[in-house]
């Protein structure tokens, strides 16, 4: 009889919600130790760590992550994509966002395929944290939506402070509309082309008065 291998007994014991957290625990670590080069090898960490292995968890057991679409997911979706736009609006006017997007040297001249590239970044992501951390875990009910607040803010140390001090709050209400709608399609989208358009108005000249908007925010005591 072959030796029983340690721990085993052990995770033949845990829930999908205790294995899909688990999982999700050992991926952010990983993902915190691979830095990449730039943004082709990101496209490949964040497919590979947020996207590949999450999938191929759920498929072996049986789960999904949110990749559905019906009527009630689209409908939160145009929802979710109205209420967000004018936070892009606004921020592309604030000078240290202005000054820190388009990420991995966007341009108007590489936007289409740069965009492309970042769409597959935030489908990974979304796929992870409101998949893996929130749909497929809808068993805990909408606390669900509260698993990565303090995670996905941590990934965002190093950005436009007031991306940061959102980063929270952001990650509730798309953990929470994913979990309504049974699909990450809206935070997929929201997200997504979202930060196209962030790009766009940001390669552009402002919509807003800059120095209107900075003293508008003023009350955050934060750098903007």
């Amino acid at each position: 009889m072959p030796p029983r291998l340690p721990g085993r007994g052990l995770l033949a014991r845990l829930s999908w919600v205790q294995r899909a957290l688990l999982t999700g625990l050992v991926l952010a670590g990983a993902w915190s130790l691979w830095y990449p080069a730039g943004m082709n090898e990101r496209v490949v960490k964040d497919v590979v760590l947020y996207l590949s292995i999450p999938a191929a968890l759920a498929v072996v057991h049986g789960e999904h992550l949110g990749w559905r679409v019906d009527r009630r997911a689209v409908r939160n979706t145009l929802l979710l994509a109205a209420f967000v736009t004018p936070f892009y609006l606004v921020g592309s006017a604030l000078p240290t966002v202005r000054a820190y997007y388009p990420m991995w040297n966007g341009s108007l001249e590489n936007f289409w395929v740069h965009s492309a590239k970042q769409f597959a970044i935030v489908v990974a992501a979304e796929t992870y944290y409101r998949g893996l951390l929130c749909v497929s875990v809808r068993d805990l009910g909408r606390k669900a939506a509260l698993i990565s607040p303090v995670l996905y803010a941590f990934h965002h140390l190093g950005k436009p402070p007031i991306e940061l001090l959102l980063s929270g709050p952001t990650d509730v209400l798309f953990g929470l509309v994913d979990y309504e709608s049974n699909s990450i399609l809206p935070s997929v989208v929201a997200h997504g082309l979202g930060l196209a358009l962030l790009d766009w108005l940001v390669l552009h000249d402002p919509i807003l008065p800059p120095d209107a908007v900075v003293r508008w925010l003023s009350w955050l005591g934060i750098p903007l």
